[in-house]
C-alpha cells in the first residue's frame, strides 16, 4: 500500500515536471510545421495544417549530408581514441601502483580539473604550428583529450576486476596485453559503453570546439552549422527551428536507445565493489 501511494506521489510530481522539460522542444517542433506568419501570430498553438516547405528549404539550401558526415567521422573517431587511451592508462595504473604512477594521476586530475575554455588560445597556436587548424583531424586530436574523463571512470570499475584472473593468465604466460585485450576487456564493458554514451553526446553536440578551431564551410559539423544558420534564417524563426529539429534527431534517437546504458555501469561497478 506505502509503495503504491509513494509512486502516486512520484507521478504526480514528474508529470508537471516534464511538461515543463518538454514544453521547449514542443515549441520549436511546433513552429516547424508552421508558415512564418502563423508562427508569429500563435507560436504555442497547433499548425492549421501540415506545412513541411520548412525542411524542403533547409534541405536544399544547407549541406546537411556534408555536416553529418563530418560529425559522425569527428564523434566516432574521437571516441574510439577517447576509450582506448583511457583504458589502457587505467589498465596501466592498476597493474603497476608505484610511485611515479600515482604522481602521473594526480597531474592528470589537475588537468582534468583546468577549463577548457582557459587553454583555447595555447591549443589554438598548437594547432597552427602542426597545420591542424580547420581540419577534422584536428578537433579528432583535440577531443582525445577526452580520455581523462575516461580513465578516472574506467579505472574506478577497473579495480573491481578480479585480481586472481590477472594473476592465473600471467602464470598461463598471458603478457599484458593479451590480458588487457581478452580478459580485462570483455569484464569492463558496461562501463565502456556507459562512458562511450557520455563522450558521444559531448562531441556531438560541442559547440565551442569546432566554433574555435573550424572556418571552413566544407569542414562544419552539424551544431555549427545551426549557428551558421542563425545569420541567414534571423527573421524565418521556423527554418531555423527546423535545422535545429534535424539536427537533434540522431542525437534523440542515440538517447532512447542507449539511454539504459548511461548509469548501468557505474551502478554495476559500484555493486560489484
Amino acid at each position: 500500500m506505502k509503495t503504491k501511494k509513494t509512486s502516486w506521489i512520484t507521478s504526480v510530481l514528474m508529470i508537471p515536471l516534464a511538461c515543463v522539460v518538454g514544453l521547449p522542444f514542443y515549441f520549436i517542433l511546433v513552429n516547424t510545421f508552421k508558415t512564418q506568419a502563423e508562427a508569429a501570430a500563435s507560436p504555442l498553438a497547433l499548425p492549421s495544417s501540415l506545412y513541411l516547405d520548412n525542411y524542403v528549404n533547409i534541405f536544399k539550401t544547407i549541406p546537411l549530408l556534408q555536416g553529418f558526415l563530418n560529425t559522425l567521422c569527428v564523434t566516432a573517431f574521437s571516441v574510439a581514441l577517447m576509450l582506448i587511451i583511457g583504458s589502457l592508462a587505467a589498465f596501466g595504473m592498476i597493474m603497476r601502483n608505484t610511485r611515479l604512477n600515482r604522481l602521473f594521476g594526480v597531474l592528470l586530475l589537475v588537468g582534468f580539473i583546468v577549463p577548457f575554455q582557459t587553454t583555447l588560445i595555447p591549443l589554438y597556436e598548437l594547432l597552427v604550428n602542426v597545420k591542424l587548424v580547420d581540419t577534422l583531424t584536428g578537433l579528432i586530436a583535440l577531443y582525445s583529450a577526452g580520455a581523462i574523463f575516461c580513465y578516472f571512470l574506467i579505472q574506478g570499475y577497473m579495480r573491481t576486476v578480479p585480481m586472481e584472473i590477472i594473476e592465473a593468465a600471467r602464470i598461463d604466460g598471458a603478457g599484458l596485453f593479451r590480458i588487457y585485450g581478452q580478459i580485462v576487456l570483455p569484464l569492463i564493458r558496461p562501463i565502456l559503453v556507459t562512458v562511450g554514451v557520455f563522450e558521444t553526446m559531448w562531441v556531438w553536440n560541442d559547440f565551442i570546439t569546432p566554433n574555435v578551431f573550424i572556418s571552413s564551410p566544407q569542414n562544419q559539423t552539424l551544431v555549427l552549422q545551426v549557428y551558421s544558420a542563425v545569420r541567414q534564417f534571423t527573421i524565418d524563426w521556423p527554418a531555423f527551428m527546423t535545422m535545429t529539429v534535424i539536427v537533434l534527431i540522431p542525437m534523440l534517437i542515440f538517447f532512447i536507445f542507449m539511454q539504459r546504458h548511461i548509469v548501468s555501469g557505474l551502478v554495476n561497478g559500484s555493486v560489484k565493489g
